[in-house]
């Protein structure tokens, strides 16, 4: 069932609300090909599609370098006990003045 937004129902149900909507793409496969992926997905209770993005995201993080976040060390403070004293820096943020 097509929700507000155009997104299926099933489609937010499986991605979440925290992904932009899955991209749409064909993939052509030879016969015995789509019968393999048929015969598995029917084993595995899961649609074809479903095989399909997981052998994509799969094959994607054996080939791509995982990208580091580019946040870590944004923040350095240059103080070698930040860590150790983090509690103490903290007490009483949030609280009124």
């Amino acid at each position: 069932m097509v929700g507000r937004g155009g997104i299926d129902e099933q489609v937010k149900e499986i991605y979440g609300y925290h992904m932009s909507p899955p991209q749409k793409t064909t993939v052509y496969l030879d016969a015995g090909e789509y019968r393999r992926l048929k015969l598995l997905a029917a084993e595995d209770g899961r649609a074809p599609a479903a095989l399909i993005r997981e052998a994509v995201s799969e094959y994607a993080a054996r080939r791509l370098p995982r990208r580091r976040a580019q946040s870590i060390g944004a923040g350095r403070s240059g103080r070698k006990d930040l860590s150790e004293r983090a509690e103490q820096l903290l007490a009483g943020l949030g609280r009124p003045r």
